[in-house]
């Protein structure tokens, strides 16, 4: 089985820039860039970023405003700060150098243990077992005969996981990425592409005859949420090179145009276009502010709203 799926990852395997010959540091950025959000979101800001800040240093000297800015709209923007926090105590405490082992890596900010397993093998190839959705929907189907994993990580996933891993270094490696690459592109949530996969004949679930889900995975609701509202009001703040009062955010279109011009008019007219399209009431408004404030992603001066400094 290691064999098959293996041979099948080196043959089909995406070619992803952070894959062989990448820094530390950029397999730390985007394992923390890839969480919950889609590679082909992620690639185009990846590499905006190691072009701009290419090593941990170059990124704890910038302000937390402009990686804000940077982070564009992969969402979670509180990833963001995480990295910026992972970076200074890298530059402070390991010499500017990603450290290499799963326990150090885990003692960076926002750092966790799936993170510290992926850098950890990805970037230092050291034997680490690595879990994320991919592999635990594989896992489930291939060994356990499951349509998906539980709802929530279980210790029983962790020691199979652990028991799947190859014992030498390089080939554990080379596992985690090619079932992580199947859960992607072949053992997908959604239609699997079962006449594709290496190890079909040895799958428990096509075995039992692909028996249905016990559960039904319920995605994150987007619409009418205070996330929908906290990354409007996110976009205006990124937008704009001065402080957005709080009545713009709540100003008509005809306000907005007796407004005295901003540092980049068109661009912060169509975020606020955008946020006062969703018809947000006042008081989910104040609360995405609020909040906002709370997680570091803003700030509240005499002039107004807008990104940290």
């Amino acid at each position: 089985m290691h064999q098959q799926v293996r041979a099948w990852f080196r043959e089909s395997a995406r070619d992803l820039p952070w894959r062989g010959g990448c820094s530390a540091w950029g397999v730390l950025v985007s394992e923390i860039m890839l969480q919950q959000t889609p590679v082909v979101r992620v690639q185009p800001v990846w590499e905006q970023w190691m072009s701009r800040w290419p090593t941990p240093a170059s990124f704890a000297a910038e302000s937390q405003g402009e990686i804000l800015r940077a982070w564009g709209r992969l969402g979670y923007p509180r990833r963001a700060l995480r990295v910026h926090a992972a970076a200074a105590m890298i530059v402070e405490q390991h010499d500017g150098e990603v450290p290499d082992t799963f326990e150090a890596l885990l003692t960076l900010p926002g750092i966790g243990t799936y993170t510290a397993a992926a850098v950890a093998a990805f970037a230092f190839g050291r034997r680490e077992t690595v879990v994320d959705t991919n592999i635990r929907r594989v896992h489930a189907r291939l060994v356990i005969g499951q349509a998906l994993p539980a709802p929530t990580l279980t210790a029983a996933e962790m020691k199979l996981a652990a028991d799947l891993l190859p014992h030498d270094p390089a080939e554990s490696v080379e596992w985690n990425a090619a079932v992580m690459e199947l859960g992607a592109l072949v053992c997908t949530a959604r239609s699997p592409k079962c006449g594709l996969c290496p190890v079909r004949t040895e799958c428990a679930w096509i075995a039992a005859g692909q028996p249905e889900p016990t559960y039904m995975p319920k995605g994150q609701p987007w619409a009418g949420t205070d996330r929908q509202v906290r990354g409007a009001v996110m976009a205006v703040l990124r937008a704009a090179d001065a402080p957005i009062h709080a009545d713009l955010l709540w100003a008509s279109d005809t306000e907005l145009a007796t407004t005295a011009p901003l540092a980049h008019p068109a661009e912060v007219a169509t975020a606020l276009g955008k946020l006062h399209d969703l018809n947000t009431q006042a008081p989910q408004l104040e609360r995405a502010l609020a909040g906002l404030l709370a997680d570091g992603l803003a700030q509240l001066s005499d002039d107004g709203y807008h990104l940290p400094h």
